[in-house]
């Protein structure tokens, strides 16, 4: 038998129960077929997960499911022992602040301070930034409010803020070197441009 056939047997026991149960009130089941919710919803659990694997089975077999995104892939963050992978995932990935433990929040601050160091402009404020971050590791190593370990480490102010400076140094020089690109492009265009005239002149 077909999966088709074996999906439109569950639908007809499905439907033939709604009817058995209209005609046991009194009701008129009618001609017209029922809704497919109402049928779905009042079957057993049983046909319910027999029909659902039924439709997942067919799914399956015209290719509904293939090339999703990862596919094949092995999952992110298996490799890690960290007992609590999916509440660190879940705060990554939906860009959660101000929830979880310490520990959890401090881990996703600490892998994007880099990022966030590098929005600022001044010194002063990088500096109070750490300063700021490294007091609430502290805090949290503490553990007063409970929670994961907190592995997190502090970081050297002097040596972050003198990496800050030679990132800031060297995105000065590639836009530097980029526009000077840029230039040099735009003056061998009208260099072009202009022996192109002369040629038709």
């Amino acid at each position: 038998m077909g999966e088709d056939a074996r999906l439109d047997a569950w639908r007809y026991r499905i439907e033939r129960g709604e009817r058995d149960e209209a005609a046991a009130r009194g009701e008129d089941p009618g001609d017209g077929e029922p809704p497919k919710e109402a049928a779905v919803d009042r079957s057993t659990a049983a046909e319910r997960a027999a029909y659902v694997e039924i439709v997942i089975q067919q799914a399956i077999r015209r290719g509904e499911f293939d090339d999703l995104p990862g596919a094949g892939k092995p999952l992110p963050g298996l490799d890690q022992h960290d007992p609590d992978w999916w509440i660190r995932r879940k705060i990554e990935q939906e860009r959660l602040t101000g929830l979880g433990p310490p520990a959890l929040s401090l881990r996703v601050e600490a892998a994007e301070l880099e990022d966030r160091l590098d929005r600022m402009h001044r010194e002063q404020s990088v500096r109070e930034a750490l300063t700021d971050f490294n007091a609430r590791v502290i805090e949290a190593r503490r553990q007063l409010l409970g929670g994961p370990p907190v592995v997190t480490p502090t970081r050297d102010v002097e040596a972050e803020v003198a990496a800050w400076r030679e990132r800031r140094e060297d995105r000065a020089r590639a836009a530097a070197a980029e526009a000077q690109r840029r230039r040099d492009d735009e003056q061998a265009e009208r260099r072009q441009r202009r022996g192109r005239w002369w040629r038709r002149a």
